[in-house]
């Protein structure tokens, strides 16, 4: 069993948070995607820990927080800026990944949530987005809802493993269908997904040349659930942010990559302003790089991929 647990409570409207912080240091903030929850970021938490104090948090209707009828990036964005408040943490670093791209992406430009650097990974954030499968669900809620929950337990394991490119230790499968599971678990679990309307993003896609704070973009070069080209995009998009590529991780960076990811994010984190918008030079095969669409140049050692001028 993976264990992991949020000792913390956030009351909202709409239902009940678990969050929790461990280490000492300059604040960051994890957000997870969606179907996963926190237990996503334990093993980077606790290398974040050694250096960081680390927040990490359920967002509602997701992991060990309250099933509820309203689990929007909307609603999202709002409780991730409230939360803050609530932690006291004016200017925190932020990781956000896949949905929780979109969420930190929201609190930042509609709600005002200051951060002192963003760091994205694999994220929602450019349209469009969403699987195949993913746009099926969303357009089909009512019929997903009703198919037999043996049917639902083993489509929705095999959707979660996806999203690995190595596969998922069965324990770790395990911890992030359970939530799914059951007549509210299955029920949510198709909620969410008919709520994360495109429009979300939509709403905030024009404005990401505002992010005016340092930022990196991080990338499985194995991502299926959306394709390394949207990360070149993204970094584009962001005045002076990275493109970190992390081969052999699929979209669950996390669980495919977890030292090369800890790895970029502190040297990330421990940068000063400097950081910002200089080049990054990574050491992947340029054999695989080369087909990046809008990658700069091709070395011998590896690809430098600069942000925008």
């Amino acid at each position: 069993m993976v264990e992991w647990t949020l000792r913390e409570e956030f009351a909202t409207p709409g239902g009940t948070v678990r969050w929790d912080r461990i280490g000492a240091g300059p604040p960051v903030v994890l957000l997870h995607g969606t179907p996963f929850s926190s237990v996503v970021w334990r093993a980077v938490a606790r290398s974040l820990a050694r250096h960081h104090e680390v927040y990490v948090w359920d967002m509602l209707g997701y992991g060990l927080s309250d099933h509820a009828d309203d689990v929007s990036p909307a609603t999202q964005g709002r409780i991730f800026a409230d939360l803050l408040q609530h932690w006291d943490l004016p200017r925190p670093a932020v990781v956000a990944h896949d949905f929780g791209g979109a969420v930190s992406l929201r609190a930042h430009l509609l709600h005002g949530a200051a951060y002192s650097r963003l760091a994205l990974v694999d994220p929602v954030a450019l349209a469009p987005w969403g699987s195949p499968f993913f746009r099926l669900v969303r357009d089909n809620p009512a019929v997903f809802e009703q198919i037999p929950p043996a049917l639902h337990a083993a489509l929705l394991r095999e959707y979660i493993s996806s999203a690995s490119h190595g596969g998922l230790l069965p324990a770790v499968s395990d911890r992030l269908v359970q939530p799914w599971l059951g007549e509210q678990g299955q029920a949510g679990f198709y909620r969410q997904i008919a709520q994360a309307d495109q429009r979300y993003t939509d709403e905030i896609e024009g404005r990401y040349g505002e992010i005016d704070l340092p930022a990196l973009v991080c990338w499985g070069l194995e991502d299926e659930w959306i394709p390394v080209e949207r990360g070149k995009a993204l970094a584009d998009a962001i005045p002076g942010a990275e493109l970190q590529l992390i081969p052999g991780a699929g979209h669950l960076v996390q669980e495919d990559a977890p030292a090369e990811l800890t790895t970029a994010l502190l040297g990330f984190l421990g940068a000063g302003d400097g950081h910002k918008g200089r080049q990054l030079t990574q050491f992947v095969p340029p054999a695989v790089m080369a087909g990046v669409a809008g990658a700069d140049e091709v070395t011998a050692a590896g690809v430098t991929v600069p942000g925008p001028a």
